[in-house]
């Protein structure tokens, strides 16, 4: 290993470390939150603005999250689509399974009803806004001015603008690259506030905390406990049950065996609470797994952006949870349009850990505004859920190159029963974890393994 490399999984550790201290500070706090409610339940209801002020950060930075991702994804899709059969194949299933693993969080989330008894006293706020018509919807959607989409606070002026914007800038070309690497530049910064944001979170995890068990007592506690099982039976069930059979109907392969093959980035993940910290990796175990470069390389980059199960999962059952813990429950038609809209924000939210409470306040503050305060509710345990949320999304990715791998017959099954049985092992001392690593691009492809237009497995 060359200095350079030494250095790179120095600061990769350091980077660990640092985001394991954030971890304990946050469970910290809210035991320590919970604690100061239990016991001094006014003080715990003076705290609660430490928890909105966090939740105010958060949604300070929605727009710009929701601007960027949206842009660059639509440009994901112009590149995917540039190569064709697995590009569309590809898209095809991320929004499907992406699409019914929203829907799974709905039903799961009516059925267990986790929020149901816990009631929150809510500070008075502005009536709420009358009842639109679908014309009134419509010309909702359209800002006074391109810039004002970003400042109005309005979402879903947003989210059309970042769709304009995407589409113009797919029709210009090799001319629009510029101007979707400038938005890159720009999503990087704005995930780096979110970053710097979240360092706030153990300050509004005690305050949330404290005021939540200070207003109902510790009965909340059984809600939350209720909400976070809930997701996580879910989410197991959903890779092992639903993603499995898909597995094993069009490969034949076990998703143990497959799951197996990946401990490794598992527990980079769970150190990360990202998935995206172990998308190098991934790409590297993919191909020696037998699958070609192409299917590989379209593949796995576009799924982190296209194919977020756990995020999606969360997103709804978190919405439902918040409607019934404030007594403010969504209507049929209400979780439907919810859904919708979540199909479209949910893409990009796995590049930093974070981003699926921004996802899921725009997504509350697009249809229920008066719902978003309560996004504080679930702040303490948020932090507890988004290792499922990353886990969840690379189980997801993984299975879904190896399906569309076997779909357009790019991939060596004698090699990869030999891998999946441990006859084959993986290289694991010329792999770097680091994020930075000159060897790796943008896209997190290195170069020698960049999509090529032909090739077979390997």
């Amino acid at each position: 290993m060359s200095s350079t490399a030494d250095s790179a999984v120095d600061t990769s550790t350091k980077r660990r470390d640092r985001t394991h201290f954030l971890y304990i500070a946050v469970i910290a706090a809210m035991v320590l939150g919970i604690i100061t409610g239990a016991l001094f339940p006014e003080l715990g209801k003076n705290l609660k603005p430490l928890g909105d002020t966090f939740v105010s950060l958060i949604k300070m930075l929605i727009a710009p999250i929701i601007f960027c991702t949206i842009v660059l994804g639509v440009g994901a899709v112009r590149k995917a689509a540039q190569v064709g059969k697995v590009g569309g194949l590809a898209l095809g299933y991320f929004i499907v399974m992406s699409t019914f693993a929203l829907a799974v969080g709905l039903v799961v989330g009516n059925f267990v009803q986790p929020g149901e008894g816990l009631t929150i006293p809510t500070t008075p706020t502005a009536a709420p806004a009358e009842s639109k018509t679908t014309v009134e919807f419509l010309q909702g959607l359209i800002p006074d001015t391109l810039l004002s989409s970003l400042t109005s606070g309005e979402v879903l002026q947003a989210l059309f603008v970042a769709l304009l914007v995407g589409f113009a800038l797919q029709k210009m070309g090799k001319a629009g690259e510029p101007i979707l690497t400038g938005i890159k530049h720009i999503e990087r910064l704005v995930f780096r506030l979110m970053a710097m944001v979240m360092w706030a979170a153990p300050i509004g995890a005690f305050g949330a905390m404290a005021a939540l068990v200070g207003a109902t007592g510790l009965g909340a506690l059984k809600n939350l406990a209720l909400l976070m099982i809930a997701f996580y039976v879910t989410c197991i069930v959903f890779v092992f049950l639903i993603l499995g059979t898909v597995l094993r109907m069009v490969t034949g392969f076990g998703v143990w065996s497959l799951l197996k093959y990946l401990g490794r980035e598992f527990l980079l993940i769970l150190s990360t609470s990202s998935s995206e910290s172990a998308l190098p990796r991934l790409i590297a175990k993919m191909e020696h797994l037998g699958i070609s470069r192409p299917v590989v390389g379209i593949t796995v980059p576009t799924g982190y952006s296209f194919n977020l199960d756990g995020t999606a999962i969360y997103l709804t059952m978190a919405s439902l949870f918040i409607a019934e813990a404030m007594d403010k429950p969504f209507s049929i038609g209400e979780q439907i349009s919810l859904l919708v809209f979540m199909i479209i924000a949910s893409k990009g939210a796995a590049g930093v850990s974070g981003a699926g409470i921004a996802t899921l306040s725009a997504g509350l503050q697009s249809h229920r505004p008066d719902l978003v305060p309560g996004v504080s509710i679930i702040l303490g345990i948020d932090r507890l859920m988004s290792e499922a949320r990353a886990l969840t999304n690379f189980a997801g990715n993984a299975i879904a190159t190896v399906v569309i791998g076997t779909w357009v017959g790019e991939i060596d099954k004698e090699k990869a029963a030999r891998v999946l049985a441990g006859q084959d092992r993986f290289d694991e001392a010329s792999m770097l974890d680091h994020e930075d690593d000159p060897a790796v691009g943008d896209d997190g492809v290195p170069p020698d393994r960049e999509p090529a237009l032909s090739g077979g497995p390997r």
